[in-house]
């Protein structure tokens, strides 16, 4: 189950367009500053001070990012493309602690594409403490906007398996892309 407001669509990529992903993330280099490799394109997040600056700025996106927030925003996800994209790495027994994507920082839809392996994800609502979990399939995408984007916690626990409808499902190499639309002021 999902936070209201949040759109989740199955096989929004083919497995073709999984593979040639990964092998376009697998041929730039990562960054290895946090528990987990990541890519940032469009801006920088800084992890530490919590926030994006013009400062952040590392160029337009790659080619091979363009036509997934072209197909974004022409499918309503986003008002506009946007503009910066990170690129997660998560292997088994890896996760991220529960957040809500930095508000200034970051307009009113986050958008997630799973690659790989699926995994759950689990969403608290930050003023009731309401709890709700989701398997995350490979070729997923995963829409926040309105409450789910500004009220509900998300996290991905730090473990090997994932419970799963006949016993526990284990987990393989996830790489996630997280869209955004950065705030500048």
């Amino acid at each position: 189950m999902f936070p209201v407001s949040s759109f989740y669509l199955p096989n929004h990529i083919n497995c073709d367009g999984q593979k040639s992903l990964m092998e376009r993330i697998d041929a730039a280099p990562w960054r290895s500053d946090l528990r987990r490799r990541v890519q940032h394109y469009g801006y920088r997040y800084d992890y530490k001070a919590r926030r994006v600056t013009r400062d952040s700025y590392l160029g337009p996106l790659p080619d091979w990012l363009t036509p997934l927030c072209e197909r974004l925003a022409n499918d309503g996800h986003f008002a506009t493309p946007p503009d910066q994209v990170i690129v997660n790495e998560y292997l088994p027994g890896q996760g991220i602690a529960p957040h809500v994507d930095c508000e200034p920082c970051f307009g009113e839809t986050v958008a997630s594409l799973s690659l790989g392996s699926g995994c759950v994800m689990d969403f608290t609502n930050v003023e009731t403490g309401e709890a709700l979990s989701h398997y995350l399939e490979p070729r997923s995408l995963l829409v926040l906007s309105g409450e789910a984007r500004y009220r509900w916690r998300h996290a991905i626990a730090s473990r090997k398996s994932d419970p799963g409808p006949n016993g526990r499902v284990a987990r393989g190499r996830r790489v996630s892309l997280t869209f955004r639309t950065v705030l500048l002021e």
